[in-house]
């Protein structure tokens, strides 16, 4: 049986992570080997100038922690800055949309990214191999090119999300992008068209021989800065160095008897802790899956949660986020005992969603260290600086443009995000690590996958593969394969229903599962996207 093991969206990427596998790396050294590659060949779901959550864990060296790399708001914004522009919310509540798209679309849309800082320092605290050695592969794709594969080109062509603006918007916002990713009739490049971006190579190799302080403090960062102060951006110098990664132990939860660890605010773990705890009062297996049943009462926990995390979750370095009471099982007994009265949980919104922009990648290797890590752009600000070749994260689009609120803008502060790298345990032996791109619909995500390997047996590629649904406002969103006369009995109960067009969606998960030896079982969300599991 194999006893290594990577799975993520994106094929080239994964190959990446195995090849350093089999030549000797531990699981650490093949996440970042394949995040590296999935900065080049996914270019809107994640950059070097994004951020993210990463968990680690490593049972020979006593290692469990997770490093969130969050991006934060430069120093240069203020809490009102946007107060009298702001035209609505997003219906999924992760996003406001202003005059102008200022937070969604160009240089002021830019947060402090912490992608690349985090990357290194998980290097030298865990990895074994060469720094160089991790982005190698990456460096070949970006000067060499690699092929446009129908889950990304998929994306980029996608109908608009209602309020922001769209993805070929953003891709073809700077002159660079133009060039890499669009041929010279001005259209977007199509599947199997090979992709070369010189200007990501060239930042690779210096990045490669310098380390991360050229692009926080070296002549990368220099060129960031000249950038930002030419167009109007927040993001300078000084924020750049002034930035730094916040390491923790997990936050920790259980559901019917087996705990997991994931990620702490403003990371998305809260709400999965808060939802599980719910509906462990609830004989899920009896239901059935996905029966009317099922769908309303896990529903109703997906909008209590969205609901708390509205009003309670933020930076906690900035916000007093009421930890003790949004996870405490007493606290969730209470809302499931309304949920049983048949009560509706209510999501207010400001009326007129986040784009998953994300990707994940979990690894296994032979000595039982596990990493899952979610790292993503955001919102994709389109910004690409001449020569650089990477886009800047979008993340100022999700903070709340009123003063005095959970998510209101101050300088130094991240947003909340629902990226929830998790690990499930039997005793202290894994069971299950997971997590997902798929911007608010991530904790919805991954909380359906545990359930589905927990209550009804699945197996991880099961699991993912089973069909989805999500409650972030007062609507159930269902994707296709749910059956209407399921959701005809939902409607008579008062539910508004709104059906997706696609088969595959609410998060694109994948895990790696593991048997009583230890053994891992892959899954990968291969119709969504690209996905792959490899075994090694």
């Amino acid at each position: 049986m194999p006893k290594g093991m990577i799975t993520g969206p994106q094929p080239d990427a994964v190959e990446a992570g195995a090849e350093i596998l089999r030549a000797g790396g531990n699981a650490v050294d093949a996440a970042l080997a394949c995040a590296f590659v999935q900065t080049v060949v996914d270019p809107m779901m994640c950059g070097i100038a994004g951020f993210g959550a990463m968990q680690v864990l490593m049972p020979g060296k006593g290692v469990h922690e997770i490093i969130d790399f969050h991006g934060q708001v430069p120093a240069a914004a203020t809490p009102d800055m946007w107060e009298d522009r702001i035209l609505g919310e997003t219906d999924d509540g992760f996003g406001f949309i202003l005059e102008g798209a200022v937070n969604d679309l160009g240089h002021q849309a830019i947060t402090t990214p912490g992608t690349l800082k985090a990357f290194a320092q998980a290097s030298q605290r865990y990895g074994t191999l060469p720094w160089g050695d991790l982005i190698e592969r990456a460096m070949r794709f970006a000067r060499d090119g690699y092929t446009l594969t129908p889950g990304v080109q998929n994306y980029w062509t996608a109908p608009d999300t209602p309020g922001r603006v769209n993805v070929l918007d953003r891709l073809g916002y700077s002159a660079e992008g133009r060039a890499v990713y669009f041929d010279e009739a001005g259209t977007v490049r199509q599947i199997g068209d090979t992709i070369c971006n010189p200007g990501m190579a060239s930042s690779l190799e210096r990045i490669a021989r310098d380390g991360p302080e050229v692009f926080y403090t070296g002549e990368i960062a220099h060129q960031i800065d000249a950038d930002m102060q030419a167009h109007g951006g927040l993001l300078s110098a000084r924020d750049l160095a002034d930035y730094d990664t916040q390491t923790d132990a997990p936050l920790w939860g259980s559901y019917r008897g087996l705990p997991f660890s994931t990620n702490r605010p403003p990371g998305g773990g809260i709400m999965l802790i808060e939802m599980l705890n719910i509906l462990e009062n609830f004989d899920l297996a009896a239901m059935g899956h996905n029966t009317p049943d099922y769908i309303r009462t896990v529903a109703e926990a997906m909008k209590i949660a969205t609901t708390d995390k509205d009003a309670h979750v933020g930076d906690p370095r900035f916000y007093d986020v009421p930890m003790d009471r949004l996870t405490d099982k007493a606290y969730a007994a209470s809302h499931a005992e309304a949920i049983a009265r048949g009560e509706k949980a209510h999501v207010e919104r400001l009326g007129t969603s986040e784009s998953p922009g994300t990707t994940h990648v979990v690894t296994a290797d032979a000595a039982g260290n596990i990493v899952t890590m979610t790292h993503t752009l955001g919102m994709m600000s389109g910004v690409i600086t001449d020569g650089l070749g990477f886009m800047y994260n979008g993340a100022m689009g999700v903070f709340d443009p009123r003063p005095g609120r959970a998510g209101s803008i101050a300088p130094g502060k991240s947003r909340f995000s629902s990226l929830c790298p998790t690990i499930v345990f039997d005793g202290d032996k894994p069971i299950l690590a997971l997590g997902a791109p798929g911007g608010t619909q991530i904790a919805m995500g991954v909380l359906q996958v545990m359930m589905n390997v927990i209550d009804f047996g699945m197996t991880p590629q099961e699991a993912i593969l089973a069909p989805r649904f999500s409650a972030t406002s007062d609507a159930i969103t269902v994707t296709a394969r749910i059956p209407r006369y399921l959701c005809a009995e939902l409607e008579a109960l008062g539910y508004a229903i709104d059906r997706s067009a696609y088969s595959y969606a609410i998060a694109s998960v994948h895990a790696i599962g593991f048997d009583a030896d230890g053994n891992p079982s892959g899954g990968a969300d291969i119709p969504y996207g690209d996905g792959m599991a490899l075994a090694v």
